[in-house]
């Protein structure tokens, strides 16, 4: 299993918390969700961090089976429109950057 993260790294706007959330929720997720062969879309929105820590609202964490199955999430219709809503996301909502990482998940213990 392979899990692909998506890192929201930076400051919510001023006064965007709530209306971030609802967009991502309601825009961003149901075509998170859409994305051909992934096995689990998982949305976690930041509740604390560590003191002096970077700043992460937002994390989207998407598993697939294997590489083909990521390969053609990352090529389906939805992943394009969830990708190209956002730089108005970020001009809107966050004042920061966008980092992703591969993680194989396969193990269990």
């Amino acid at each position: 299993m392979l899990t692909r993260l998506a890192i929201f790294q930076g400051q919510v706007r001023e006064g965007q918390a709530a209306a971030m959330r609802t967009y991502v929720e309601e825009v961003l997720a149901p075509l998170w969700r859409q994305f051909d062969g992934a096995e689990d879309v998982r949305i976690m929105f930041a509740v604390e961090q560590d003191d002096g820590g970077p700043e992460i609202p937002l994390i989207l964490a998407i598993t697939y089976p294997d590489r083909a199955a990521m390969a053609r999430a990352l090529d389906s219709p939805a992943r394009y429109e969830s990708r190209d809503l956002l730089p108005a996301f970020f001009a809107t909502y966050l004042d920061g950057s966008l980092h992703h990482y591969l993680m194989d998940t396969g193990a269990s213990g």
